[in-house]
């Protein structure tokens, strides 16, 4: 024999009503919760013991075929990146981990345009230690090859750049060139040498485990 369904009066329907609402919200925010540590699980912090900073500094001028171009480098030291579908970077450098490396130099020239580099006239490191690359979108240039474009952030000026970058063999290397004098920076040197004002930025990234 079929039992009979309960009358319900007004307020019981209401609370019915309620109860089911509440459960197909709580059913929605823990799939949204999913959804958000999917997404969020795809970023990962970069391997800052494999990661680095290059600037290359070339020359011009009457005399620039006696002058060395220059290459200096520094570890990233903090940064993100996330590799899902919509892929970002962020990655800071210490502007006083900065070293010149020429190879073609002596100990003696490498400090001395180290301690120009760091110093109030150009990079001016101690007031201004933080050199930042942040993205803020990215578009696909061909298999594992991306047009990054983000900001730039130099001896405290922040300006928009266009970076290249290609993954192979788990490496991410990045290149962009910027204008110093868009940052603030007067190109050091004197008439017969002087530093160009264009000047190549290239990073190389692994992501950590």
């Amino acid at each position: 024999m079929t039992r009979p369904e309960p009358v319900l009066f007004d307020g019981e329907k209401q609370i019915r009503v309620e109860r089911h609402a509440m459960r197909r919200t709580a059913v929605w925010t823990t799939v949204s919760l999913m959804c958000v540590l999917g997404v969020s699980a795809q970023q990962r912090n970069i391997d800052t013991q494999q990661s680095t900073l290059t600037i290359y500094v070339g020359k011009t001028g009457a005399f620039s075929g006696f002058g060395h171009e220059h290459e200096v480098r520094a570890p990233i030291h903090n940064g993100t990146a996330d590799t899902g579908s919509h892929p970002a970077v962020e990655m800071h450098v210490d502007a006083r981990a900065l070293r010149v490396i020429d190879k073609d130099n002596s100990e003696k020239d490498r400090a001395e345009v180290q301690q120009t580099m760091l110093g109030p006239e150009v990079l001016d490191s101690e007031h201004h230690q933080d050199i930042v690359f942040k993205s803020t979108g990215a578009e696909s240039a061909g298999d594992g090859q991306w047009t990054l474009s983000g900001n730039l952030t130099l001896r405290g000026q922040t300006r928009p750049v266009t970076a290249h970058v290609t993954l192979k063999d788990g490496r991410y290397t990045g290149e962009t060139t910027v204008k110093q004098t868009d940052f603030g920076i007067k190109p050091p040197g004197n008439a017969g040498v002087r530093a160009k004002n264009d000047v190549r930025i290239e990073f190389e990234v692994r992501l950590a485990s």
